[in-house]
Parts: C-alpha cells; structure tokens; sequence
C-alpha cells in the first residue's frame, strides 16, 4: 500500500508532483529509490538528492589545532533549538570537537569511552548523561569528522551551528582555505574531484542519462553519445573542484586552487540534522493535549 507518508517524502526528495510521485511508487511497489529514478528518467525529478529539509536540532561546531594541522567537526543533537542556543550545551559541543583532534576517537562509541578532557574523573558519557540532567532534554553526539594535514586544516562554521566544514589543504593560504570552506557549505560537493567518485554512481548516473535522451525519442546510439557530453554536467555538480566557485562563477574552483598554489586534499561537510527525521505534530493537535492535559 503506498501512504501518504511515502508520498511525500518523495515529493520532498524530488520536487515532483504528488500525482506523479503517488503513480512511480505504485509501479515500484513503494521502492524509494527506484521511484526517484524513474522520475530522473522521466525528466520529472531534477536531481536524486535527499530532502534539504533539516529535521533534528543540535548544532555543529569544529576545531583547529593550535599548529593548524589537525582539526575536527562534531555534530550534537538535542530535542529542541532552544536546547541548542543554551550556553551549556554549546560549550559541551566546542570542548567535544577540541577532545575529538587531541584524543583521536575512532568513532562515537570509542568518544564516549574516554576520560572527558574537562574532567578526567569521568567518561564522555557521563558528562553527557549529567548534561542531560541537567539541561533536562535528550541528547545525543550524532557524528564526527577529523583531518589532519601536512599544510593546514581551515574551519568554517554556518548559521549558528547548521552546517560545519573542514578543509585539508596543501599551499595556498587561509584566505583561500576560507573561500574553499565556504564553497563546500553552500554548494555541497559529495566528491573532491572525479577520481573520488565511485565506478557504480557513475554508471548508475550514465544510466539514467541514457533513459532520460532515449525518453526524449532519440535513437540509442544518439542517446550514448549524449550521455558522454551530460556526464560532465553531473560530474561538475558533485565534484568540489569542478563547480563552478561560488563567489566568480567564470571560474571553476581547481581554477581558484591554481591561482593560489593550493590543493585540497580532504574536505568534511556535517549538516545538522541531515537525514533524520524529527516527529511532526499538528499544531492544533497540540493545543488540544496541553488543555486537556
């Protein structure tokens, strides 16, 4: 049975209409992701991507060591944004972030094991158990990133806490570094360049290619030939190095990297929020509970 729930998260994802949503997931028997195919294909959906709307509260923070070659983003989820602007929960993200560069976790699990570096009488996990007594909502330390580099480690933090990015660069300097940090926050590459993109993303996005120009009638041999010139549109959309910079767009950022003697070598990107889903409640739903309660 396909739900309305299913519906529109679809929409959501692809911006498509809700009847030509409802019609694709019936013919996928509600497979989510061969719905948004099949609307690539039909030229319905623009693009595969996942909802841009964010659905959990927290805040992301980063770090850089003194030396600037070590630095790290930490994403912190609590249950409401008034949790995430009090001045407790901030300082316990930021001291996170400078425990995640000068302990090396390997993952969360591992972090909240360790000695806090605040208080070495507990663990991570208790402080967090005690920050949640205290501040009297659930938390949770979602996920981390840490970059080490040779040259230097550049952060840059946006909207108050929703998007944090790392960059690992080689040359250049941090007037560059900055730029580059903020062209990932706002034009979201998934990839460095094109060696990073897996083999089977790029046949999968060939594919669809080869569908949409064949749905358009062009015979199949038309269609390959077509799909060799779009695939650098898609390559140029997730690929850091490839997009266009976002503050000269008649350059492209390995442009920009040249210019300043620069490469990146990592990069990390940490939405607040992205892919989870915060429980919705109608609002006059609400009001009735809080005066029957």
């Amino acid at each position: 049975m396909i739900t309305a729930s299913l519906v529109k998260e679809l929409r959501e994802k692809t911006g498509a209409g809700m009847m030509d949503c409802k019609k694709v997931l019936t013919e996928t028997d509600g497979d989510m992701e061969k719905a948004v195919e099949l609307l690539r294909e039909r030229g319905i959906a623009k693009a595969a991507k996942k909802s841009s709307r964010i659905a959990a509260e927290g805040l992301v923070t980063a770090y850089v060591s003194e030396d600037g070659k070590t630095g790290a983003v930490v994403e912190v989820n609590a249950e409401t944004d008034f949790v995430a602007k009090n001045e407790e929960f901030k300082t316990f993200a930021n001291d996170l972030a400078v425990q995640v560069v000068k302990e090396n976790p390997a993952n969360v699990e591992e972090l909240l094991a360790q000695k806090f570096i605040n208080d070495s009488s507990k663990t991570v996990s208790e402080v967090l158990t005690d920050k949640i007594a205290t501040i009297g909502e659930n938390m949770s330390i979602r996920r981390f990133v840490r970059l080490t580099s040779n040259g230097m480690v550049e952060k840059y933090i946006h909207g108050e806490g929703k998007i944090g990015v790392l960059v690992a660069m080689e040359g250049g300097d941090h007037e560059v570094a900055k730029d580059v940090c903020m062209q990932i926050a706002a034009a979201r590459p998934e990839y460095l360049d094109r060696d990073s993109v897996p083999a089977e993303a790029v046949e999968k996005e060939m594919e669809i290619l080869k569908a949409q120009a064949m749905n358009e009638g062009k015979p199949a041999e038309i269609a390959e030939k077509m799909v060799h010139g779009r695939i650098g549109k898609f390559y140029g959309e997730i690929c850091l190095v490839e997009q266009e910079f976002v503050k000269d767009s008649s350059m492209k950022v390995s442009d920009l990297l040249a210019s300043k003697g620069a490469k990146v070598t990592e990069f990390a990107r940490l939405e607040k929020g992205e892919g989870l889903e915060k429980k919705e409640e109608n609002f006059a739903e609400e009001v009735a509970k809080q005066l029957n309660g």
